[in-house]
């Protein structure tokens, strides 16, 4: 091996970046570097040795010849293949060795990043990670087949993925009556059934039944996550099942109106792990093997730009499906703003009258006929107790409001020249259609 790496090192003057990629996941990784003796001192293999002839006689055509052939009749048919694999153990004898010939287990002290953490974290999830068919017809046209990612978070089968891969959305109609394929890490096949959707958050539960045990992935919590914090995203990409990419969190609170969503405000995660057509659905995983969100959608016209269902949200939409089999979402028919010193400065700068307040949330906008209308809310309140609570965001309302539809909620508002009125506001159930 090392007489291959002296030999093609002579060869050329700089290598810019060399990617060998056999079966069973092993990586050869040459980084770009003038200088030999450098390269030398940074250059880490893992090969299982069975493997070093094959891999080096194949190595020049795999990213030509095998992707290409693979991508074209995708292309030609509409259709990607499913490429599963199994990735197989590394014989205990090839361990990986420095330049220096110092043996490493990858693993850090305390805790820290190492070099197997994203390994590990993706080991954890991975055999919960399955790749979702669903058949497609236009009008009784065959149209091939949907697919898309999930992740089974109960060993019973409960399977979370997005309503998108599993519900009709672009006018074509599933001719599965709710039942999809479902294939695991290991190969095994089930059908399943599609048990909840919510169109607005895009989450979807489906169910498969197994005689043997079957994995599970543990989920995390999304709230603990901060921009720049490392983040895994898994699934089965244009069909190539158990893909891995690695990134970091970009924001944690991303607007649905900043990417130019209309209705309902929802919030996403923001990462620049790679995720492509067949990704939907599957999870976003931290670097301790925790689920922390679901991949959903990414911005065609950019790289680094994925977004995420955050796990916490997904949380609550499960327990409304189990206690109502829907989400249920109250509706007051108020625009609401959160609060903050520089806002409230500059709202008194050009208003001297603006209410007196620390914090709060703006009501600018108040929709006629709306449940908020009735109650007497004004654009310009300014909201500082709701069912009694302090509160200074819209999560706080939302959070407190929960399912309750049709129940009186006292609301305490701060109005121009420092006027508190106590308004009483019964909540409706939301009719959006995403």
């Amino acid at each position: 091996m090392n007489h291959f790496l002296r030999r093609n090192f002579n060869r050329i003057s700089l290598v810019r970046s060399v990617v060998i990629a056999a079966a069973a996941g092993s990586t050869l990784l040459c980084s770009s570097n003038n200088n030999i003796t450098d390269i030398r001192a940074s250059v880490t293999a893992r090969i299982p040795l069975p493997l070093q002839d094959s891999l080096l006689s194949t190595w020049p055509v795999l990213q030509h010849d095998l992707l290409s052939q693979q991508f074209s009749l995708a292309s030609l048919s509409g259709l990607f293949p499913l490429n599963s694999y199994r990735a197989s153990p590394v014989p205990s004898s090839d361990v990986t060795k420095e330049a220096d010939g110092a043996v490493h287990n990858g693993s850090k002290p305390g805790g820290c990043f190492g070099r197997d953490t994203i390994a590990n974290a993706a080991a954890k999830v991975g055999p919960a990670v399955v790749n979702i068919a669903v058949p497609q017809d236009f009008h009784g046209i065959t149209a091939g087949r949907g697919i898309g990612s999930g992740t089974i978070i109960n060993k019973d089968g409960t399977i979370l993925t997005c309503a998108h891969v599993v519900v009709d959305f672009q006018g074509t109609r599933s001719s599965s009556k709710g039942k999809v394929e479902v294939t695991l890490q290991d190969g095994r096949t089930f059908q399943g059934k599609v048990v909840n959707a919510d169109r607005h958050s895009d989450i979807a539960i489906v169910k498969i039944n197994s005689d043997t045990p079957l994995p599970e992935a543990k989920l995390g919590s999304s709230s603990k996550l901060r921009p720049g914090d490392w983040v895994i995203a898994m699934g089965c990409p244009l069909s190539l099942q158990n893909t891995v990419t690695a990134g970091i969190v970009s924001c944690v609170d991303r607007k649905s109106s900043d990417l130019g969503f209309t209705g309902m405000q929802r919030e996403y995660l923001q990462t620049d792990c790679a995720i492509n057509m067949g990704n939907s659905g599957g999870p976003l995983v931290n670097i301790d093997g925790e689920v922390v969100g679901v991949n959903i959608m990414k911005v065609l016209a950019a790289d680094g730009l994925s977004f995420s269902v955050p796990i916490d949200s997904v949380c609550k939409i499960i327990e409304h499906f189990k206690k109502s089999g829907r989400v249920i979402r109250p509706w007051l028919g108020l625009k609401m703003l959160d609060l903050n010193e520089m806002i409230i400065a500059q709202l008194k700068k050009k208003d001297a009258s603006f209410p007196d307040v620390n914090k709060g949330i703006l009501v600018p906008m108040v929709t006629p006929g709306s449940p908020g209308d009735r109650a007497g809310f004004h654009p310009g309140d300014v909201v500082i107790e709701f069912d009694g609570k302090p509160v200074e965001s819209m999560k706080e309302v939302i959070e407190i409001m929960g399912d309750k539809v049709g129940v009186p909620i006292k609301v305490l508002v701060k109005r121009g020249r420092d006027k508190l009125v106590t308004l009483t506001v019964i909540p409706e159930e939301s009719s959006i259609d995403v």
